[in-house]
């Protein structure tokens, strides 16, 4: 008895690995992002065209903690946290608007709407931008606070959301590793 093909686009299966977070009780070991070309920190027209988002802080940054989110109500870590010194400038990843610049409990957060309804958040990030301020890709936002901090040594945590829904942001700097399919049995 032959079962059915069930099989996808291509297309589909991969924006659905991008999207989906990692397994409950996986904890991906965290890597030093590859080793950075000299061009490799400036933005491609066709990073830009593909609507892929630019690193926020120049060098490119380590990654310190990764995204983790089991599930959208459950503990976790809802972006990813960047190394950085306090006082470094915080760069916009894409063209939008100011959704939210002020203080959010004990730290200053920014964030900015972007086309097709993501949403980027930056903290703790000081900055004189006020919600309806335009952006541009790679323009200065803000630097990162002294105080209080919520990444390790002063770093910058950036979150990512999409139309409401929470997702790691190294999928859209383009830092996430390649999937690979394997076909079933």
């Amino acid at each position: 008895m032959r079962l059915p093909d069930r099989r996808l686009p291509a297309a589909l299966v991969l924006l659905a690995l991008l999207l989906l977070p990692a397994p409950i009780g996986a904890a991906p070991a965290l890597a030093a992002p590859p080793a950075a070309s000299p061009t490799a920190d400036a933005p491609s027209a066709a990073d830009a065209a593909a609507g892929r988002w630019d690193w926020p802080l120049r060098p490119r940054p380590e990654v310190t903690r990764l995204f983790d989110l089991a599930h959208p109500y459950a503990a976790g870590h809802r972006g990813v946290d960047l190394a950085a010194p306090p006082g470094a400038e915080v760069l916009a990843p894409d063209d939008g608007v100011v959704h939210f610049a002020g203080w959010v409990v004990d730290r200053p957060v920014l964030s900015i709407a972007h086309a097709g309804g993501l949403l980027s958040s930056f903290e703790p990030v000081e900055t004189s931008l006020r919600a309806g301020d335009a952006v541009a890709r790679g323009e200065a936002i803000g630097t990162i606070a002294a105080e209080p901090v919520h990444a390790p040594a002063g770093g910058l945590h950036l979150g990512a959301r999409l139309d409401g829904a929470y997702l790691d942001p190294l999928a859209l700097l383009g830092a996430v590793p390649k999937a690979v399919l394997l076909p079933l049995g």
